[in-house]
This record gives C-alpha cells, structure tokens and sequence, in this order.
C-alpha cells in the first residue's frame, strides 16, 4: 500500500555494506524503512539523498507500507522543513543525539498519533531557530510524558513537598522512596506548566541540569520497565558542564 506521510528521522542504522535500515516517527506511527545500496553510489546526488536521514530530520515521504511488521520502502522523499542548526551546532546536535536515543527506545507502536507527531516536530523546530537552548532536552522530555500516559499529576503542586516519582504526584506526605524534596524539588516545580519559549527565564547551572536529567530518567525508567539509560548521557553531560 502507497502511503504518503511526513517523517522524523530517529535511527539510521547500516545493513551490511552498502545498504540502510531508518526508523522514523511518522504521522501514522513508528515505521522503518529499507534503503537497499543507498551508500553504494558516490555521487554528489546520493551523497545529498543520504544527508537526508540525518537524526530528526523532518521529511516528506511516499512510501510502500507493507503493514505486517516488516521492512518498508521509500519511493519517493523531500525535505518538509530545512533545519538549520541542528546538525551544525554542538550544544544542538549533541541533544539531538540524546533525545533521538531515548525516542528509539520508548516509541515503539505502530499506531496513528497525530497530536505526539505535532508535538515532536514542532519541538524540533525551536530547538533548530532559538539559541538558548541548555534545558531545552528537559522540558521535552518532561512533555514527552503526557503523549506516553505518565505526566505528573498536578494537582495542588505549588503547595507539596514531596514529588512521588512512582506514583507521579506531588504530596504533603514523604514517601518511603523514590521521591523528590527540597531544593530539586523546587527545580522539578519550575519545569511544570511551561512551554520552550519560558526556558530562555530558567537559570539552571550544570549541577542543577544534571540532577534533573538523572532525575527524569528515573522517572522514564519507573515508568517504562523496559526504557534504557541513553549511553550519550556522559557526552551530554559534558558539553553542557
């Protein structure tokens, strides 16, 4: 079946030697495509074609859907929206590469999710045409959450003290464990409600940004039993130290 779609890049991994396997969030779920000798050619024409599946690239894609759980095929593709900075900027790109590991491993059905697929792309979108942009990967991921059933509830969370990380409330009451208080806390508080155009007024320093990503991951991983520590952790971390 002949499917056209807009696609988000996700992960390009290499099939023996002159092939690719992408997998891409599209507008009708996760789909993964085969590009059979797509690195064969040298030419400055498949050079370009290749650039095209860098990570999070936006595409517009018509596609061979064989909808039985394998291997799709790309007939035709465009550029949806050029980005810029992304793939250029090392602050940029080194999120990307985080954020397009923890998207591998916890989108996984192959179902239509429009409103997930808005939020995504139009993140992505101002992460490529704004500047400050050093807790951009927090908020996102925090927002991630309401499309994957686990945002925090919110009720009466100005006056908690306590954040249940299992439970995903906020309390009066301490609980036994896996809970935060005090200072990160106050610094989880900030994050909610907000959209990526308030990250310009949040002055986090390095600390304060490496306890929240601990800190959500955690959250990720109480969650989603099979989510996985992204290994570009480290490298994120030391770009924005």
């Amino acid at each position: 079946m002949l499917v056209k779609t807009q696609a988000i890049v996700i992960q390009t991994t290499k099939f023996q030697e002159s092939s690719l396997i992408v997998k891409c969030y599209t507008e009708i779920g996760i789909k993964s495509y085969f590009l059979k000798g797509i690195l064969k050619s040298k030419s400055k024409q498949n050079k370009a074609k290749i650039a095209y599946f860098q990570k999070f690239t936006l595409l517009d894609i018509l596609a061979k859907h064989n909808n039985k759980g394998n291997l799709n095929y790309i007939k035709e593709i465009s550029v949806n929206q050029p980005l810029h900075s992304i793939h250029t900027n090392i602050y940029k790109s080194t999120i990307v590469l985080f954020l397009s590991e923890i998207l591998n491993s916890v989108l996984v059905e192959e179902e239509e999710n429009t409103m997930l697929f808005s939020y995504l792309s139009n993140a992505l979108i101002w992460l490529d045409t704004h500047d400050k942009t050093a807790n951009f990967h927090l908020l996102f991921l925090l927002n991630l959450t309401k499309y994957l059933g686990f945002y925090p509830k919110t009720q009466n969370y100005p006056n908690a003290f306590f954040f249940h990380l299992t439970e995903g409330v906020f309390t009066t009451t301490k609980p036994h464990k896996n809970y935060l208080s005090d200072k990160k806390l106050n610094l989880f508080k900030s994050l909610i409600g907000i959209n990526f155009d308030a990250l310009t007024r949040l002055e986090f320093n390095a600390k304060e940004r490496n306890e929240m990503i601990q800190f959500l991951l955690t959250y990720f991983s109480l969650h989603l039993p099979e989510f996985k520590k992204p290994k570009s952790l480290p490298i994120l971390q030391r770009v924005f130290s």
